[in-house]
């Protein structure tokens, strides 16, 4: 994983978790909550991996008894070992194995992000983390205006949150950062939207980075 994809995830989660006015934080506090960021994260990951190691015992299972049925193995000798069987790949043996991989993949992201943001003091991921805060801090009048222009009527307030903090990330960086490509910063927030959001949400998070992009004279 890129630390900077890595810096945006964990962003998101700062961003999460702040209760007040962005203006009442101080850099201490973005240091403070990102700690207990990357500690939700681990605990997450863990979580997470539990799960899947449950899937995967349900799938042996499953395999051990259709193995066990097979007609080839129901007319061996009691005490015999079964002889493997081809399966069918079923709807419901599928559905396991991506629920699993989804598992998998978040956990395994997760303890990225906090081994990223850990092993070093002065953690590129947690100083960019933490950059995107300050520089949301300081505009964030702007930003939120930005968001509210091309919200087509909504009001910011009744935008869904997790919309909401990746737009303003993404601004940031787009607008007051200006250290990552244009085209990379709109498709990580598009697929932080994707990810994290509700089925609408990446196009919508697109559409309005495209309007910030030429309304502000950046592509």
């Amino acid at each position: 994983m890129q630390a900077r994809h890595a810096s945006r995830e964990l962003a998101l989660i700062l961003f999460s978790q702040l209760e007040k006015e962005i203006s009442h934080y101080s850099d201490k506090d973005f240091e403070d909550i990102m700690v207990k960021s990357v500690r939700i994260l681990s605990d997450s990951a863990s979580e997470e991996l539990k799960l899947t190691v449950g899937s995967i015992i349900e799938i042996k299972s499953m395999l051990e008894d259709y193995e066990a049925m097979h007609e080839s193995n129901l007319s061996r000798p009691i005490g015999a070992k079964n002889k493997p069987v081809q399966i069918p790949m079923t709807d419901e043996m599928i559905s396991k194995v991506d629920v699993m991989l989804d598992v998998t993949e978040k956990a395994l992201l997760a303890l990225e992000i906090a081994e990223f943001a850990t092993l070093e003091e002065d953690s590129d991921v947690k100083n960019y983390a933490v950059a995107i805060a300050k520089n949301y801090k300081e505009h964030s009048k702007d930003v939120d205006a930005q968001i509210q222009k091309y919200s087509n009527g909504w009001d910011i307030s009744r935008l869904v949150k997790i919309d909401k903090d990746v737009l303003r990330i993404a601004i940031t960086e787009l607008l007051y950062i200006k250290e990552t490509p244009i085209k990379v910063a709109v498709d990580e927030a598009v697929e932080l939207a994707k990810k994290y959001s509700t089925e609408d949400s990446s196009s919508f998070v697109n559409g309005i980075l495209a309007k910030v992009i030429v309304e502000n004279g950046l592509g």
